[in-house]
Order: C-alpha cells, then sequence, then structure tokens
C-alpha cells in the first residue's frame, strides 16, 4: 500500500515552468545553486571521496547519476564532466533515477545515514532545489524507473504504476522475490511497455498497456538475474543467475529470437544494454569481461511471425522452424559447440561490480564501476577481439581524470 503526499512550497511563487509529465531540457550552468565558499586551512586535507552507494545511466545513455553516502552527482558521458552535484548534511541517497536531461529525478534514501526514509520515493525538481512530492510504501523501496508520463516504484514482491501528472496510482504488479529492484520500461510516446519479474522462476512478465495485453515468457530453467528492454518496447534481453546464456525475445509474443553465450562457466549478470539500434547487445558481469554480442534480429519483428507459446515449459526453447535459429546442428552436438560468442571483450577486475551502455559515438561503450571508474571503449566488428580504452576517469575524484 503505498501513499502520497505533496510537499508544501515555500516560495510563494513557484516556477511556472514545472510540467512533471514533460520532459525539460536542463541548463545545466543554471542548475549550480550559488554556495558560500571559505577557503580552507592550509595545512587541511581534500576531504575523502563519499562512498558510491548506486550508478545508473538515465534512458538514452546520454548521462548518468551517482548516489553517493552525502547527496547524489550527474555527470554527462560524451564528452566526460561532472555536469551537477547536490550534497546533503551527511544524509545519504541510496537511489537516483533521471529522466532523460530533465530537472526532476526520483530520490531514494540509503547508505547509514539515509537522507529520506528507504520506504519512500521523493520527487525532486532541481530547477526549485527541492522536493516536490513523495511516495510511501510499507516496504524498503528496491527501484525506481521514470518516464516522461509514469514513476514505476519497485519493492520486495510487488511493482506500483503511477501517473507523472497526479501520481495516481494506476496499475499494482506481483512479483516474485525482487530485491533488485529489477524492472525495464520503453519510452516510446505512443505506448508503454513493462518489463518484470512473474510469479515463478525464471519467468518474466510483459505488460503492454497500449494493447492490454499480459505476456509471460518462461525464459531460464534458473532464477532471472537482469533484464534489458529496447528503447521501443520491441526486445527483451534476460540472463539468468548461471548467467552463461543471455536470451533476446520478442517482447510481444514471447519468441526466442537469439541466444548468444557469455561463457561456460557459471557468472553473475550484472547488466545487459541493447545498442540504440539494438544491432549489438553489451554485457557485463563479475567476471571481469565486458561483452559485445552482434544480433541478428531488430526491433521491427515480421507481423506473420508465430507466438511461441511458453506456457507449457519451464525454459524457452529456440523453434526448429525459425528462420532466425542460429543452431544447424541441434541434437547432432552438444550446444556448447554451436553457441554464439561475443564479437568483442574488455578487461576489468574480477568481482567488482560494473554497469554497461553503449556510447553516442559509433562502437562505443561506456562502463560505470562502483569504484568510480569511468571507461569509454571502442570495438571493431570486423576484427573483433579486445576493445581499445578511449578514456578512463574516477568520477569521485574528477582531478584524476587520464
Amino acid at each position: 500500500m503505498a501513499t502520497l503526499s505533496a510537499l508544501p512550497n515555500p516560495n510563494p511563487n513557484p516556477n511556472p515552468n514545472f510540467h512533471p509529465d514533460q520532459s525539460q531540457t536542463l541548463d545545466f550552468d543554471s542548475l549550480m545553486l550559488p554556495q558560500p565558499q571559505s577557503p580552507p586551512p592550509e595545512s587541511s586535507s581534500p576531504p575523502p571521496p563519499p562512498q558510491l552507494l548506486q550508478v545508473s545511466f538515465n534512458q538514452d545513455h546520454a548521462c548518468f547519476a551517482a548516489a553517493t553516502d552525502n547527496g547524489f552527482r550527474i555527470f554527462n558521458c560524451d564528452p566526460f564532466r561532472e555536469l551537477f552535484r547536490r550534497e546533503f548534511d551527511g544524509g545519504g541517497i541510496g537511489h537516483v533515477e533521471m529522466l532523460f536531461r530533465c530537472n526532476i529525478l526520483a530520490l531514494v534514501g540509503g547508505g547509514s545515514q539515509p537522507q529520506y526514509p528507504q520506504t519512500k520515493v521523493m520527487i525532486w525538481d532541481d530547477h526549485q532545489g527541492r522536493c516536490i512530492g513523495e511516495l510511501s510504501f510499507r516496504t524498503v523501496v528496491h527501484g525506481v524507473r521514470l518516464r516522461r508520463d509514469r514513476i514505476i516504484v519497485i519493492v520486495e514482491q510487488k511493482i506500483f504504476v503511477y501517473n507523472f501528472a497526479d501520481l495516481k496510482l494506476l496499475h499494482q504488479i506481483e512479483t516474485v522475490a525482487n530485491p533488485k529492484g529489477l524492472c525495464a520500461v520503453s519510452q516510446g510516446s505512443d505506448s508503454l511497455v513493462l518489463v518484470c519479474p512473474g510469479l515463478h522462476k525464471g519467468q518474466i512478465r510483459v505488460e503492454h498497456y497500449a494493447l492490454k495485453k499480459t505476456k509471460f515468457i518462461s525464459a531460464h530453467d534458473s532464477s532471472i538475474a537482469c533484464f534489458a528492454l529496447t528503447l521501443d518496447g520491441q526486445l527483451v534481453a534476460t540472463a539468468s543467475t548461471k548467467g552463461t546464456l543471455i536470451r533476446i525475445f520478442n517482447a510481444d509474443n514471447g519468441t526466442l529470437l537469439q541466444e548468444v553465450r557469455r561463457g561456460a562457466n557459471a557468472a553473475e549478470i550484472f547488466s545487459l544494454a541493447f545498442s540504440a539500434t539494438a544491432q549489438w547487445l553489451a554485457v557485463s558481469s563479475d567476471k571481469g569481461t565486458v561483452h559485445v554480442f552482434g544480433l541478428k534480429v531488430n526491433s521491427s519483428v515480421p507481423e506473420n511471425e508465430k507466438p511461441q507459446s511458453s506456457s507449457n515449459s519451464d525454459a524457452a526453447t529456440n523453434p526448429s522452424n525459425s528462420p532466425l535459429s542460429f543452431i544447424k546442428f541441434k541434437g547432432v552436438l552438444p550446444k556448447y559447440f554451436n553457441s554464439e560468442w561475443s564479437v568483442a571483450q574488455f578487461r576489468l577486475q574480477e568481482g567488482s561490480h560494473y554497469s554497461v551502455a553503449f556510447g553516442l559515438q559509433k562502437n562505443t561503450v561506456i562502463i560505470l564501476g562502483m569504484d568510480g571508474s569511468f571507461y569509454k571503449c571502442q570495438f571493431d566488428p570486423e576484427h573483433r577481439g579486445e576493445m581499445t580504452q578511449l578514456e578512463y576517469h574516477n568520477f569521485l575524484k574528477p582531478e584524476s581524470a587520464i
């Protein structure tokens, strides 16, 4: 059960340009609120960097947000630079969700001294420099997703969908236990597609709100560890807790379109990301390697393609008559020998947590680490192999940029 309260505006002349259901372009210089600064004593040493609690890309991967134990920071990816930061007096932010480059953000408290209760989602207007509303829940919030017209809040076993304009609750979805806050939403203005864990192990649920249709896909035998959705909501990629195979489905009818192999040994998949054209898929895991796979499908799936029913199967199988099938010798050789492998890789520190997305420049990948690392790499799909590192920065210590 969620409750809503609007926060009073101490300013008698609120910003007349604020429209919560529309995206606004930030004037980043204007967002830097003037703060009196006094020169530190000569003998003082620079303060230690804050503890990073969460990092996430915005919807088009052009920016990313870092939630820390004393506030949050917003960065541009290309070129890399810090755009602005908001620091609170000892209060931590456990989750910050951007809405493209809009002035509206969603905040959830975190760390040892949360700035806000971890059972609340605070709607922050950076033009006004304050919270303009809040959503309260009975349990801890595990994640938030934003669209220009919707706010989606993820708790342990439920997902709430709200209208952005008036914060009215529109839909509630029951899920399996979801401590990671897994959820993905499309960003097309003409339709809303939402993907979340289903009610059974290895299952995902796809809500097509424009069509008023729900599709359950039995994607894996093991529990779902990660998934990603294209911006248009037509393709969904999934990985299980085993972490060896990634599967790409038609989100509309549940057909398995392609299967790629990350490796032979089990791994924890941290993130999946489609390129803007759905030509490539990037994967990061605890094995310390980021993989890029070439996709044989795109977001325009033929209408006459017959759906794959998954109601009687615990794991998805590739339809034998599909023209997209890449298993030419099914049943003759073990599946491993017919696997599709990545076209490019980038090696990182094993065991560290990294998130990945595609850059704005052609064939580039952006990698964010929970140690504050920012990598920009480029891959060559013709020659395959190792990616080339183009940039490295520590975004918790911007002065150390290389």
